[in-house]
């Protein structure tokens, strides 16, 4: 029998490892990048460390916390209107900009790749980007498309309330080279559809990516799905 992931049971009680009240989610932002390579497409991952309290040992897209700086850091284009109408959908506490940027800084600092274009803006670069400007690149948010937003279950260690971007790697990288070692990230790899689903991955990867491989196929699933938790279990509307 498969064991069950505890992903699916928020509310155990037996759990020693449950708060005693349920922690606020922290906003987080996540960048999934793929890319055709002999016909087939490909997808970016990475695994977490083992010592990591949140997800050890898991295959994941790169991504991490939305920073208070983050909404004010420098694009060379901002996201297209439609995207920015679904972020601000659920009471959304942030510039919808904040997360993109957020998902391309998490990126860099994970992997080391550079999600922009050449041409660094002048000025100082806000707090958190100064060795992404250094690589004289900005992004371009217009490139970005906003796929899944997920709060993550109650009464875990770290919740995260996280969206979910995604674009071609030949569309947005400033180029293939790592700019940077990311220390969060380990064996990050491409792989193909079927190489990542067989990955150890959380519940909400594995959703995520069924419906990336669904749009790359050229099905439409409707809009970005929301998940979230509740007390009879998981819920997903489409917003």
């Amino acid at each position: 029998m498969t064991p069950k992931d505890p992903d699916d049971a928020p509310f155990d009680a037996a759990d020693p490892t449950r708060p005693a009240r349920a922690p606020k989610p922290r906003d987080a932002a996540t960048l999934i990048l793929v890319r055709k390579v002999r016909g087939d497409w490909t997808v970016l991952m990475g695994q977490r460390a083992k010592g990591h309290i949140f997800m050890p040992d898991k295959w994941v897209f790169p991504g991490g916390r939305v920073e208070r700086s983050d909404a004010a850091a420098a694009a060379a284009s901002e996201l297209r209107p439609e995207v920015e109408a679904k972020l601000l959908l659920e009471k959304c506490r942030r510039s919808p900009r904040a997360f993109a940027l957020a998902a391309i800084r998490e990126t860099f600092e994970e992997t080391g790749l550079v999600v922009g274009r050449l041409g660094a803006p002048g000025g100082k670069p806000v707090p958190g980007w100064e060795a992404f400007a250094a690589c004289d690149a900005v992004p371009e948010l217009d490139k970005l498309d906003f796929i899944c937003r997920a709060i993550t279950p109650p009464y875990r260690p770290r919740r995260f309330d996280a969206r979910f971007f995604y674009a071609e790697a030949d569309a947005v990288l400033l180029d293939d080279r790592p700019h940077l070692s990311g220390d969060e990230l380990l064996h990050t790899k491409w792989f193909t559809m079927p190489e990542a689903l067989e990955l150890d991955l959380p519940n909400v990867t594995r959703f995520v990516l069924g419906e990336v491989d669904a749009r790359l196929a050229g099905k439409d699933p409707g809009g970005p799905p929301f998940l979230r938790w509740t007390r009879n279990g998981h819920r997903m509307d489409r917003l």
